[in-house]
């Protein structure tokens, strides 16, 4: 039995990065061998171990084979006379298919290192073209490496080409392809990510409504960048610029889908494009089963983005109808993320990246002032039932008003 480092632990060490999880190969070992030097076993789909004292999962030596379409039609072979080059051989890129044994020695039969030093994502084998999910892999890995200079070697991604016109993309099941746009998301340049998609046709597929963004014209006095998937990517980039949470960078993903409805005979305008745009962001949302939370903020953000836009020159019932839209008084939190999402769509523009946008002081501060009008004082003072609304109602409007005007805003 030996046992060596692999995969991501390996790469993340030679640049230098942080390395958070390590993985396992184990060759000359059966099942039983395993078990028998106190490993607990885990996998499913192949043998998969935790090892006694660390937990760390070491997998057996295997080879795949395809056996039918999608990411799941594969036959896996495991023996004590599978080797590591064989385990190596099967991987998705150069980059992840060295390996390190116990004494440092680095094995690295398909240039890993070499194209480290070059900044090149390249696949190892032409049994890339096999597994759809290498795609969604390729490219969240072209995120997260960005900012390194990584770029995709040509060759592979003529060979994704080849795979989204075989239709394996069309296998993807919706939460593995969320759990890689997650991630995506969540890196520091996540608009790589739906660029190499797209550069090699699998965006259209995975998220048709995003990709049909592409190509559809902006007014340039509002959008100097024009198009509007370069306006969108640029968004979700000012997300990440400022930290925000994955659900703000989703919303900043999905809020201007509507845009791609508009009649060609409107463009470069896009009226309505906030309403044409709520069912596509349902519409996404549902099949690729993104989780509540990103969803609820994304559709809201969508809903009411242009409002927020404008909110400075909103009348005060028009203003106290959005926050009420929004459950701001109740959900404070949910207020701030769409503040954030719109201050993405604000700085998303070419150069515009460092924009003021006081219309996120403004709104927060609208809210801050509304919700303290004490609903105790309206049912002390008699009112009783709908009355109760409608008199909170009116007084939180005299409040906004008074805000608006820069007055005194009454007790």
């Amino acid at each position: 039995m030996k046992i060596y480092l692999v995969g991501g632990a390996v790469r993340d060490a030679l640049l230098g990065l942080d390395v958070r999880e390590r993985d396992w190969v184990v060759t000359g070992a059966s099942p039983e061998d395993m078990v028998a030097a106190g490993f607990l076993p885990v996998g499913k789909d192949f043998p998969v171990f935790l090892h006694p004292k660390t937990k760390e999962e070491h997998a057996l030596a295997r080879t795949e084979r395809k056996s039918g379409r999608g990411y799941h039609g594969f036959t896996f072979h495991t023996g004590p006379e599978v080797t590591l080059e064989d385990d190596l051989l099967r991987r998705d890129l150069t980059i992840n298919a060295i390996a390190q044994d116990e004494n440092g020695k680095l094995i690295d039969p398909h240039g890993g290192q070499r194209d480290l030093a070059a900044r090149l994502l390249r696949h190892v084998s032409p049994s890339f073209a096999e597994d759809p999910v290498r795609v969604l892999r390729l490219a969240r890995f072209a995120a997260r490496f960005a900012p390194l200079g990584f770029t995709v070697a040509p060759e592979t991604m003529a060979l994704c080409r080849q795979l989204v016109e075989a239709g394996e993309v069309d296998a993807l099941v919706p939460e593995r392809i969320w759990q890689e746009m997650a991630r995506a998301l969540m890196h520091d340049t996540p608009s790589v990510f739906f660029k190499v998609l797209h550069a090699c046709g699998a965006l259209a597929r995975i998220v048709p409504e995003l990709a049909a963004l592409d190509g559809v014209p902006q007014r340039a006095d509002y959008h100097p960048e024009v198009d509007s998937l370069v306006h969108t990517l640029m968004c979700v980039d000012v997300g990440a610029r400022e930290h925000f949470p994955l659900e703000v960078r989703c919303a900043a993903l999905l809020h201007d889908l509507g845009k791609a409805a508009t009649p060609m005979m409107e463009w470069p305008s896009h009226k309505m494009h906030d309403a044409r745009g709520v069912p596509l962001v349902e519409r996404v949302c549902t099949r690729l089963k993104i989780p509540n939370d990103c969803r609820e903020i994304a559709l809201h953000h969508t809903r009411e983005h242009l409002l927020i836009h404008i909110v400075r020159e909103l009348r005060p019932a028009t203003l106290l109808e959005l926050l009420e839209r929004l459950d701001a008084f109740r959900k404070p939190d949910r207020l701030d993320r769409v503040c954030e999402a719109s201050l993405c769509d604000a700085r998303g523009r070419q150069h515009f990246e460092t924009c003021e946008y006081p219309q996120v002081d403004y709104l927060k501060a609208a809210q801050k002032l509304a919700a303290a009008v004490p609903v105790k004082e309206v049912i002390a003072e008699g009112f009783t039932g709908a009355a109760v609304s409608a008199e909170l109602k009116k007084r939180r409007v005299a409040v906004l008003d008074a805000f608006k005007r820069g007055r005194p805003v009454p007790n």
